[in-house]
């Protein structure tokens, strides 16, 4: 049985994906079983066991963009979702569970607030060519781009897309990676599939936050490393080429922090 349990005090106020998760664990009635995944206790903020918690690395950046997460039923409890990365380190993401006959009013009034532009992340081939944009739009009336991310499986997310009726009217952001995923946890059929982390990465370079972006990619290194090395009951590379990256970013961003969380 997986069982989430904090490893340290001091730790970071429940960013929006941890406060879903606890949500859906609190309306389940048995415990969730990560398929294939690792069994014990967890952090209950890097998702990780114990021996392989990387809360001590978490990255703190001043990022303008702000993410949406819309989220399937069970991706918050999934410990491969890479979701939570993404709130880790954008401090203006919201999340969302989806439901096909109901959406949460606050959704909707997010998506009202003038602060925002949003953007709904999505290939441009499903939605009419009038909605379909390739940049993200230079900000007007001191708006902020809102990247509307669908959290999910590809069949899921295909689904949410035509079945979220107050998305309409909203302009698709339709990505054009050169490079191939490099997410190693949950594998798709194809290679221009991106997890939610590396779309994120992907929105963020669009919006000329280049830093955020190479550090959102390099953090996902980080975590799949720990993952897998947990996975196959290995020790952590502290001082491999995933840390090693994370570093450097630190060192080339002067205002790069990262947690003050001490690592076990």
């Amino acid at each position: 049985m997986l069982v989430d349990t904090p490893v340290s005090e001091g730790v970071p106020i429940p960013h929006a994906v941890s406060r879903l998760r606890a949500e859906r664990l609190a309306r389940s009635a048995k415990p969730f079983m990560a398929r294939g995944g690792i069994k014990g206790q967890r952090c209950s903020d890097c998702r990780l066991v114990p021996s392989h918690c990387m809360c001590s690395v978490r990255p703190e950046l001043p990022v303008q963009a702000g993410m949406c997460l819309l989220m399937a039923d069970i991706e918050p409890l999934k410990p491969s979702n890479t979701g939570w990365l993404v709130a880790d380190l954008v401090h203006d993401t919201f999340a969302f569970g989806w439901a096909r006959t109901e959406v949460n009013p606050t959704l909707l009034a997010l998506l009202a607030d003038p602060q925002w532009q949003a953007l709904v992340v999505f290939p441009g081939e499903f939605a009419p060519p009038e909605r379909v944009v390739h940049t993200v739009p230079a900000p007007h009336s001191g708006k902020r781009p809102l990247f509307i991310l669908l959290d999910a499986t590809w069949s899921e997310a295909r689904k949410m897309f035509r079945k979220s009726p107050y998305l309409n009217a909203l302009p698709v952001l339709s990505l054009n990676p050169e490079e191939i995923s490099r997410y190693e946890l949950r594998r798709s059929g194809r290679d221009d599939h991106f997890c939610t982390s590396e779309v994120a990465a992907l929105c963020l370079a669009l919006a000329g936050e280049t830093h955020a972006a190479r550090t959102l990619q390099a953090y996902l290194d980080v975590y799949t490393h720990h993952y897998l090395q947990a996975k196959h009951q290995l020790p952590p590379q502290w001082d491999g080429a995933a840390h090693a990256q994370l570093r450097a970013l630190r060192i080339q961003a002067p205002h790069f922090k990262a947690s003050v969380i001490t690592k076990l």
